[in-house]
C-alpha cells in the first residue's frame, strides 16, 4: 500500500544520474519536494511524462519545488537517458538494493520487478500532501501536480 497523505514521507538517499547521492531530508526546510516514480528509462510514456515535465519545469521551480524523478534503472542507463532528453532535473536509481525506496512508498510491482507510477507532493517539514499511483500503462497528469503544489 502507498504511502497515504498526512504521512512523513520516509527519508532515503539515492545516487542520481551523475553519480551524486541526492537524500529527501536535504530539501527539508528549504524546498518542497515533487517525487515521482516511474518504471523504467527509454520507455514510451516513462519518456513522455518526463519531457513534459522537462518542457513545464518553471512551474515548479516558481513553486520553490524540486522535482526528483526515481526508477529502478541503474545510474548509468539514467544518465544516458538524461542526455539524450535534455532532462534537467535529478533521475534518481533505485537499482540496487533493487528497488528499496520504491517498496518504501508501497509503489513496487514486485512481479514486474520496477515501480509503478507514483507521485507524492512532500511539504518542507517532510509530510505528504498529495499523492496519485498509476498503472504502468497509464501517464499522470501534470497539471494535476501543480493544482497539488498551489495548495501548500
Amino acid at each position: 500500500m502507498a504511502i497515504q497523505v498526512g504521512e512523513k514521507a520516509p527519508d532515503f538517499e539515492l545516487k542520481d544520474n551523475h553519480g551524486a547521492s541526492v537524500q529527501l531530508s536535504d530539501f527539508r526546510g528549504r524546498k518542497n519536494v515533487v517525487l515521482l516514480f516511474y518504471p523504467f528509462a527509454f520507455t514510451g510514456v516513462c519518456t513522455g511524462e518526463l519531457c513534459e515535465l522537462r518542457d513545464n519545469l518553471p512551474q515548479f521551480s516558481d513553486r520553490d519545488t524540486q522535482l526528483l524523478a526515481v526508477s529502478n534503472d541503474s545510474i548509468h542507463t539514467l544518465r544516458v537517458f538524461a542526455e539524450q532528453e535534455g532532462l534537467e532535473y535529478p533521475l534518481l536509481s533505485d537499482f540496487w538494493p533493487h528497488g528499496n525506496v520504491s517498496r518504501a512508498y508501497g509503489v513496487f510491482d514486485e512481479d514486474k520487478g520496477c515501480a509503478v507510477r507514483g507521485t507524492f507532493v512532500i511539504d518542507k517539514e517532510g509530510v505528504v500532501r498529495w499523492t496519485v499511483v498509476n498503472g504502468l500503462p497509464d501517464a499522470r497528469d501534470l497539471n494535476d501536480y501543480v493544482k497539488a503544489l498551489d495548495t501548500l
